[in-house]
């Protein structure tokens, strides 16, 4: 069962990929969403990202539980996982163990089996947070990468649209 792990920075095109990529397996496509429409802005950001996917696709809106949606979504489709930082975000948000919910993640994905490509983002490049919340969501979410990286059949990093295989 492939399991495709897509990371780049903000705007990378690493979506897009993710879709495309996603789109090469049979069966139905499944969206699982991790992002909350919580103000007007990020409203519009999921309306055009429905826009530019079409509507063959099964969505589920998934902002906590992930491994029960992939598990319950299992069998069908290839699912689109978009975006493990913002479900790294959700988790935080709401004090739940992130690191045990990110390696029972990882445990989770080779058992599984239909497809599962993951997007997240690389937020390690930059320089260095001058607050502690962003430091400790930057390490988090670098460590949350190695982890599913490594968890992962393939996995390319997007710059400027352009993929690029790690592994």
């Amino acid at each position: 069962m492939a399991i495709i792990l897509i990371t780049g920075g903000a705007r990378s095109g690493k979506s897009k990929r993710a879709e495309m990529r996603t789109r090469t397996f049979p069966g139905q496509p499944v969206y699982v969403a991790t992002a909350e429409a919580l103000d007007a802005e990020m409203e519009a950001r999921i309306a055009k990202h429905r826009a530019r996917r079409g509507a063959d696709w099964i969505e589920r809106e998934v902002p906590l539980d992930l491994v029960p949606a992939l598990i319950a979504t299992d069998g069908g489709g290839a699912r689109l996982v978009d975006c493990l930082t913002l479900w790294l975000s959700n988790l935080m948000h709401v004090e739940r163990d992130w690191e045990h919910e990110v390696n029972a993640l990882a445990a989770a994905l080779p058992r599984l089996e239909s497809p599962v490509v993951l997007v997240t983002n690389e937020v390690g490049l930059g320089i260095v947070p001058d607050n502690e919340l962003a430091r400790r969501y930057r390490d988090a979410a670098g460590i949350m990468n190695q982890v599913i990286a490594a968890a992962s059949n393939e996995v390319e990093f997007v710059v400027a649209g352009l993929p690029m295989k790690l592994k």
